[in-house]
């Protein structure tokens, strides 16, 4: 099956991967960085990445965060990106909605990694989600 709505998944997903690198790189950074004796408490049995939160500085945990961001919402836009490609309605509006969403998760990515001032950080969330909401409900009217 070929359909250009699946060109922007596909991105999302590669991106997605790109992020898991850039917050590994960061987080293994900042915890060289410790002390010895917070390493030593790190190490114990059981810590968690979340659990790093409390003793790296604050830049060292935006890449995590969007990485986490990057696992929720755009399951659903991969979900729909599907439907959408199966119903056969994957071009057009769809495909440049699609376009949209990804790069607008792209540019939300980069902001909170690097920046991460608010107000346009919800701004790029905000416009990105208005996007898989129209492609939500163009999947449903595309199977209906």
């Amino acid at each position: 099956m070929s359909s250009p709505i699946l060109e922007p998944a596909a991105v999302l997903a590669l991106w997605s991967m790109v992020v898991l690198a850039w917050f590994t790189a960061a987080r293994f950074a900042a915890v060289s960085r410790l002390p010895k004796d917070q390493l030593r408490e790190l190490s114990k049995a059981g810590t968690r990445g979340a659990d790093l939160e409390r003793v790296l500085p604050e830049r060292a945990n935006w890449t995590s965060h969007n990485y986490t961001h990057l696992m929720e919402q755009p399951t659903v836009f991969y979900a729909v990106v599907l439907i959408l490609a199966v119903a056969g309605a994957g071009a057009g509006t769809n495909a440049a909605l699609a376009w949209a969403y990804a790069g607008l998760r792209v540019a939300h990515s980069l902001w909170q990694g690097t920046v991460n001032r608010l107000p346009l950080r919800m701004f790029l969330f905000a416009a990105s989600s208005l996007c898989l909401i129209a492609l939500a409900v163009n999947a449903v009217r595309a199977t209906l």
